[in-house]
């Protein structure tokens, strides 16, 4: 059995001293990790900081972002050694905002997934249509060829560690949610592909986020499916006690 993942995604928000308090302030309330991974990926400025209080509690640190070389001559980059060198476990990996506003692509998110495994850092890799897309009926063959080509050339050891982040690009920050069914159908797929493409044990041990608009009137629909293994929370994990129910939800399931 797969077990349940609650990511939050602060994206561009909190000031260094608001993320360090609000981990503290989650440290007795959390459930116990053997029920749920529990995920907090915060902007660069509050890494050294969570990570040091995550020290004794189930939660695990991610960064939203990373460069796929060690170092070099990249201005403004992070490094997935500089990462790991502060703790970090986690990184996700092909946003649909940084694919939007910052160009990020598929062969971007296939060098940063491969890189992110030779630091030993979990990939949160994100796949995801617009709008349109699902409107011609494109949702399948797209997200499907975002998983292929952001996998390529990883191992299946590798891939049984790899979360998959399902999520529809209209759903985000716009209030709008992908029915439980809708969303339970894509990441379905997701899992015939990644059986197709490698194995029937792969497929059954990648954990399958959604993403897009989850809060905590919703998160026991969508977790109630059965390929829906947790989810990936932007404005919902802003807020203690709302991020603080999503985990629950997810420690229930």
């Amino acid at each position: 059995m797969r077990k349940p993942i609650i990511a939050g995604n602060w994206k561009m928000h909190k000031l260094a001293g608001e993320g360090a308090r609000f981990l503290m302030d989650l440290r007795e309330k959390l459930p116990e990790a053997e029920k749920v991974d529990t995920v907090v990926c915060s902007p660069y400025i509050h890494l050294p900081l969570l990570t040091e209080a995550a020290r004794d509690f189930p939660v695990s640190v991610g960064a939203q972002n990373m460069h796929f070389e060690d170092s070099g001559a990249f201005t403004g980059e992070v490094s997935p050694e500089m990462l790991k060198d502060i703790l970090v476990e986690y990184v996700i990996i092909g946003h649909s905002e940084r694919r939007e506003m910052f160009g990020e692509t598929d062969e971007s998110v296939n060098k940063k997934t491969r890189a992110s495994f030779n630091h030993g850092l979990t990939p949160i890799v994100c796949v995801g249509e617009s709008l349109e897309q699902r409107e011609n009926n494109e949702t399948f063959t797209f997200v499907e060829q975002q998983v292929k080509n952001g996998l390529d050339g990883v191992t299946e050891e590798q891939l049984k560690q790899v979360v998959i982040a399902y999520e529809p690009i209209w759903a985000i920050g716009t209030g709008k949610t992908a029915t439980s069914e809708e969303a339970n159908d894509v990441c379905a797929h997701i899992r015939q592909v990644l059986k197709d493409t490698y194995s029937e044990d792969v497929a059954q041990a990648v954990r399958i986020q959604y993403g897009g608009s989850v809060k905590p009137a919703n998160i026991d629909e969508l977790l109630s499916k059965s390929d829906i293994d947790g989810a990936l929370v932007g404005g919902a994990s802003l807020e203690e006690d709302s991020f603080l129910k999503l985990v629950e939800a997810g420690a229930n399931a």
